[in-house]
């Protein structure tokens, strides 16, 4: 019967089940799969599934039979991802969705824990037809809803919490068993929040949204700002549901920290905007949301100081149970996975110190040189707890400073020599260079002296890396400047050789030969682009971390600004950060007030601020609308969201 079933003979399997050497319900394999399990099991091939489940319903055979491990066929289907099996088996006997095997676990369960999402998405839509109370077994806990917000299903995990909300009159249970759970929830989201596209995707995206041909970028794209969207969707339902519970008390203390420590300022905007407490809730060591984001180095939460209006000035002074400031917190080492992603010891070091000068410029003067319980000051905490970093920073600064030095000597050696040793050589007479008056070897000339004196420079700058002293603060601007300086002068002095070289090769061979030029430009090009692509990442780097764009909010451009609550009817006054501004004053008052108008953009009034799942569906698509209308504002929309 197995051998027959694999190779999808529906003749054979008749005539085994005619002479009765096989019935439906023996178990054929040795886990007990029954010769439908395993037709499931192992067949995507409708006609042949179709065929063996007529078969068995004309026998009289019903579809709920079982293996030895719980498992119904459209478990089997489920955990294979058999997304044809899963439809007829739904078609044909719809409570089979509300089976569970012997560890508890129903068929959408085993498709999302199988990451068979077309599976899964299928048998969740057919679930979602159902609202009585019986059905609403499903939602026996909040596991399913973490897998699929785990799994990133975020258009899922918002259908079932939507399906929570609309059947919570009809299903009580439904509601009492989400809210049972709901910092699992809201942890998870936390966990899973994913980015939202930035500036330069979304100007391409809206750049070639009109362009017939659809490209794969513009396309992750559009799936990387509705995962976004429907995320930030899911919290703000979420949150409407725990609100409307009776046990809002600690529901988000989890998911707050969470969010703090993945620095998913979204969610932490979201949950203080409906849980205003939420900004003072401590966790086991006392340590507030703000205290916990400079722990981890959060700098997106943490410039939600700077949206606090009043309450910015009591985290000036503000300590802990261990008597330490915001600054002895800054002074900490950041955990690992902070440190990482940046390349280097040096520029973790870096990081380190511009966390700790711009935690210093918030807190008050007096606070620099206090001591904690133990009798420390900040300084004292961060040359501690950075001393290794501190070494292996040296340690990075010299090896590079190194290696770069030595190709920086070969270069100057050559081109020097190559100054002397003009190609073509001299005019016995008067000594003059025979191809004076040739453009290439004006080329040649100029590019070798810009070669010479960039490559004197860069070996100057790496000699004075290697001979410097390594303090702390050189690791901030001093020593990241010379290796700047040094890179950059590295590779203009390459550059400008590889050209005085190209221009020798013709001169020397391409006077009666001009389609020489094209190769000898073509592989010149070559060494230029290699290291460009090898060397650019950590210029780049240095000079983003060093010279670039703040990590912090500047104080230049804050304005402060009333933001709509998106769930509640009450809200604090905030500060937020909008360098180009479209909105004049207050965009909208708590209550959404007619006579709150924006600057520019004709004249359109923000819509107002939702308190029902009703409004803020209609909400949610209002903004969508806009940010498509409006794709120059989209900085200030999503501020006002």
């Amino acid at each position: 019967m197995h051998e027959a079933i694999l190779h999808q003979s529906i003749w054979s399997v008749e005539s085994i089940l005619k002479d009765k050497m096989v019935t439906w319900r023996d178990q054929i394999t040795i886990n007990g799969n029954t010769a439908l399990h395993v037709a499931v099991g192992t067949s995507n091939n409708r006609t042949f599934l179709e065929k063996m489940l007529n078969l068995a319903i004309k026998d009289n055979q019903p579809l709920d039979m079982r293996n030895s491990e719980g498992s119904t066929l459209l478990h089997v289907a489920a955990v294979v991802g058999n997304i044809e099996a899963a439809k007829m088996l739904v078609e044909r006997n719809p409570k089979m969705l509300f089976e569970k095997d012997k560890e508890g676990q129903t068929p959408l369960n085993r498709a999302l824990s199988n990451m068979h999402t077309d599976t899964y998405t299928h048998l969740l839509d057919h679930y979602l037809k159902f609202t009585d109370m019986e059905q609403g077994k499903l939602f026996d806990s909040s596991e399913i809803l973490v897998n699929a917000i785990s799994s990133k299903d975020y258009d899922s995990a918002l259908k079932m919490v939507y399906f929570i909300w609309v059947s919570k009159n009809t299903s009580v249970s439904n509601m009492e068993k989400f809210i049972r759970d709901p910092d699992i929830v809201l942890t998870a989201i936390a966990q899973n929040f994913p980015p939202n596209v930035n500036y330069l995707e979304r100007r391409m995206m809206l750049l070639f949204s009109h362009v017939p041909v659809t490209f794969k970028f513009v396309e992750a794209t559009q799936r990387k700002e509705k995962a976004y969207n429907n995320a930030e969707f899911l919290v703000r339902l979420t949150c409407i549901l725990i609100r409307e519970s009776t046990t809002t008390s600690t529901t988000y203390k989890n998911a707050i920290f969470e969010a703090t420590r993945q620095n998913a300022v979204k969610v932490v905007k979201l949950i203080v905007s409906e849980f205003p407490n939420a900004i003072w809730t401590s966790n086991e060591d006392g340590h507030n949301i703000i205290q916990y984001a400079v722990i981890n180095c959060s700098e997106k939460v943490y410039n939600l100081l700077y949206q606090m209006s009043e309450h910015k000035n009591i985290y000036r002074t503000i300590k802990d149970p261990l008597d330490n400031n915001l600054l002895h917190l800054a002074a900490r080492l950041a955990p690992k996975n902070k440190l990482n992603p940046i390349s280097g010891a040096a520029l973790q070091l870096q990081r380190e110190l511009q966390w700790f000068k711009e935690v210093e410029s918030f807190v008050c003067p007096l606070n620099v040189i206090q001591k904690n319980l133990a009798g420390e000051t900040p300084q004292m905490i961060f040359t501690k707890e950075h001393k290794e970093l501190v070494i292996e920073g040296e340690k990075w600064m010299k090896e590079t400073a190194q290696s770069y030095t030595i190709t920086a000597a070969l270069i100057t050696t050559i081109v020097f020599a190559a100054a002397i040793t003009v190609p073509g050589g001299n005019k016995q007479d008067n000594g003059i260079p025979v191809f004076t008056n040739n453009g290439a070897f004006t080329v040649f000339a100029i590019s070798d002296a810009i070669s010479f004196f960039t490559s004197v420079t860069s070996l100057l700058m790496f000699l004075s890396i290697l001979t410097a002293r390594f303090s702390e603060q050189d690791f901030l601007f001093k020593l990241p400047t010379k290796l700047i300086i040094g890179l950059a002068s590295l590779f203009i002095s390459t550059t400008a050789m590889l050209v005085a070289f190209g221009a020798t090769l013709f001169l020397v061979f391409g006077q009666n030969n001009s389609w020489i030029l094209f190769p000898i430009a073509a592989l010149t090009c070559l060494p230029i682009t290699s290291f460009v692509t090898l060397q650019f990442p950590l210029i780049y780097d240095l000079i983003s971390a060093t010279y670039g764009r703040s990590m912090f909010v500047s104080k230049v451009l804050i304005r402060e600004l009333y933001l709509v609550n998106p769930c509640a009817a009450e809200q604090e006054p905030l500060i937020v950060l909008l360098a180009d501004n479209p909105f004049a004053g207050r965009i909208a008052s708590p209550l959404g007030n007619a006579d709150d108008k924006v600057a520019r953009g004709g004249g359109v009034t923000p819509p107002p601020p939702p308190t029902t799942v009703t409004d803020i569906t209609n909400h949610h698509l209002t903004l969508l609308t806009v940010i498509g209308s409006y794709g120059g504002y989209t900085n200030a929309v999503n501020s006002y969201r």
